[in-house]
């Protein structure tokens, strides 16, 4: 039976990768005051996002996750074709995305028994998510089932790291990513944290005293991470993601690929930009680097 891949905004996709791929993308909520909340990139583009960011850099904007309703809507359309569903979330960690997609997955069984719904906490966010996705859609493309998709999801997703750095400790510290303590030294040091998600949850894995440091210390830490695990990079996927700055980004994309391809045969690397969903704890400026491995790997 055909199923239909969907996933929630935090996927940092963007709109053109997402209608490619066939997925359908249900959006998170973002504001800039207590009252107007707007859906990323439907109501508020991701680059309008950040340049309120940085148009306003003392004001700290908030997400809210998609409702139950947003998911019941989102289902229906395929539960109506017969379609079976694989939702893939953001790690519970950061969100309840997942507890709305369960929920809307619940009603929509009351009223089609034989429906099949899997609700997946993908463990990861952002850029991950989204390579984590079309993975999914890789598998669906290849003709698995709704079951062997499935299955190769929960294979792959705890291979999947995010490496990255921020421009400042200020939107961690508000938006209860980092202790505060922590925060306040570094800001008075005025040194760049490096960062990484592992399995759901944010780690520190280093500071520098310059971003362009903290840019080649990324590049170390992947070089790193392949050794310690003793894979080649060939064997998975690997994207930059950034914000505001798309320069940055792919000079910073550059840099890697000629790190990548003294180890390894990798010729090319996509940039995502990184959505309002983790922005608004980031900040304008996060780079940094997703991986996870194929699943045919």
């Amino acid at each position: 039976m055909a199923y239909q891949i969907i996933t929630d905004g935090s996927c940092d996709l963007g709109e053109e990768k997402a209608k490619e791929a066939g997925i359908r993308v249900v959006p998170f909520y973002v504001n800039f005051d207590a009252d107007t909340y707007q859906k990323e990139i439907e109501e508020i583009s991701v680059r309008d996002f950040y340049q309120k960011m940085v148009d306003r850099p003392d004001q700290f904007p908030k997400s809210s996750l998609p409702s139950v309703q947003d998911y019941t809507e989102a289902f229906l359309p395929y539960i109506m074709e017969g379609k079976d569903i694989i939702c893939i979330c953001i790690t519970t960690k950061f969100s309840g995305s997942y507890n709305s997609a369960k929920a809307a997955a619940d009603l929509m069984k009351e009223d089609y028994p034989d429906c099949r719904i899997a609700v997946i906490d993908s463990t990861v966010n952002t850029v991950l998510q989204g390579i984590l996705v079309l993975e999914a859609v890789r598998m669906k493309r290849d003709g698995l089932s709704f079951e062997e998709t499935i299955a190769g999801i929960e294979r792959i997703k705890p291979t999947g790291r995010i490496i990255f750095t921020v421009g400042n400790y200020e939107y961690l510290i508000h938006g209860g990513r980092i202790g505060k303590v922590m925060g306040t030294a570094a800001s008075t040091l005025g040194i760049k944290p490096l960062i990484m998600l592992r399995e759901g949850e944010i780690f520190p894995t280093g500071i520098t005293r310059s971003r362009e440091k903290g840019k080649k210390r990324l590049i170390e830490q992947m070089k790193s991470h392949f050794g310690k695990i003793g894979e080649s990079p060939d064997d998975y996927q690997i994207v930059v993601g950034y914000g505001y700055d798309k320069e940055e980004a792919a000079a910073f994309r550059d840099q890697l690929l000629a790190s990548l391809q003294t180890y390894s045969n990798y010729k090319e690397i996509d940039i995502f930009q990184i959505g309002a969903t983790i922005g608004v704890h980031t900040g304008p400026h996060p780079i940094g680097l997703g991986l996870v491995k194929r699943y045919d790997k």
